[in-house]
Parts: structure tokens; sequence; C-alpha cells
């Protein structure tokens, strides 16, 4: 059992109960699942891109990524029905909560200038989604054998019914949120 889930079962379930004022130990929300997604629009091209792509997120996630097409023909991307254009990894149980606190604790304050992550970025039913511009910043990746930079998306689902319990929930485990919302 990893360190945070270990945490969740232990004080994290327990704290929101009390504050939250939950009736029921199943209305606490816990993560559900980690998607990380990675757009490859070049593989158009290039589909040696795609091969990389999908290395680096087994790399990162310990998992082998599946490769996702096109549903529809984009002509101004030239981009056509069931071409290869994106690679996605969705991370549950272990290698959920593994990711999650190393994504936490690692990855988020490794990245150049940081100063927390937006609060706004919630979907309305407590699931939480941002973009990770550099994916050297993963300790996993050695920066000196990339050949280019690439951009992920990591959602993470939640059982909240709200973004308000889902926020309660990431604020637990330390999440890093911007404190000030209003900062021009």
């Amino acid at each position: 059992m990893s360190r945070l889930q270990e945490e969740y079962n232990k004080t994290i379930k327990k704290e929101l109960i009390k504050e939250q004022g939950y009736s029921n130990a199943m209305e606490v929300p816990t993560l559900k699942k980690i998607v990380v997604n990675v757009g490859a629009g070049e593989a158009v091209e290039n589909k040696q891109a795609l091969e990389e792509i999908v290395e680096i997120l087994t790399k990162i996630t310990g998992q082998k990524p599946i490769v996702n097409k096109a549903k529809k023909a984009v002509s101004a991307f030239k981009i056509r029905e069931g071409m290869d254009i994106g690679v996605s990894v969705t991370l549950r149980g272990g290698r959920m909560w593994e990711f999650f606190d190393k994504l936490v604790n690692i990855v988020l304050p490794r990245t150049r200038d940081f100063r927390g992550v937006s609060p706004k970025s919630f979907d309305g039913a407590g699931n939480y989604s941002l973009g990770i511009e550099d994916h050297t910043v993963f300790v996993e990746i050695d920066p000196n054998n990339v050949t280019k930079i690439r951009s992920l998306e990591v959602t993470i689902v939640t059982t909240a019914r709200n973004n308000k319990d889902g926020k309660a929930l990431l604020d637990k485990f330390g999440f890093p949120f911007t404190k000030n919302v209003n900062r021009s």
C-alpha cells in the first residue's frame, strides 16, 4: 500500500467526515483514477513521434499506454478518421496512488516558476485537470536524451459529488493550490 493511500485510510478519511459532515464513511470522496494524456498531432507526418510518446508515458506511469485514434476527419489538420493522434494511460489502484504521490510531492514542485495550480480547474463533478508543459520534470526522464519537449494533461477523477468536496479531498493530500485566485 502506498504512503498516501495509507494516510488517506488512517487520517484523511476521518478528518473529512468531521469537517464536511458526512453521515456515512462511504460518502467520503476518494481518488478513483488518474488519466494521463498526450496529444500527438505531429504523428501525422512523423510516425517516430508516436513511438517516442508511448515510450515516455510508459516510463512516467509504469504502464503501457493506449494509442487513441481520430474519430472524424479534420482536413485543416490533415487528419483522417482512424489516424493515430494521441496516447493515454488510465491509472487505478496502487499505480494511481504512487503516481499521485509523485505528482504532488516531486513533479509539481520541480516545475519551473511554479506558484501553485489554479483551484478553478474542476469540472463541476469534483474532478480536476491540469496541464504539464514539460515532461522532463518527471524523474524518470533524462533531459539529456530528449528530442522534443512534450506537454501532457493529467486528469484526477474522484468520487466527489461536487467541486467543493473534490477540492477538500485534494487539499488534504497537500495539493498545491494557489492561495490568492484574484491575483493579476
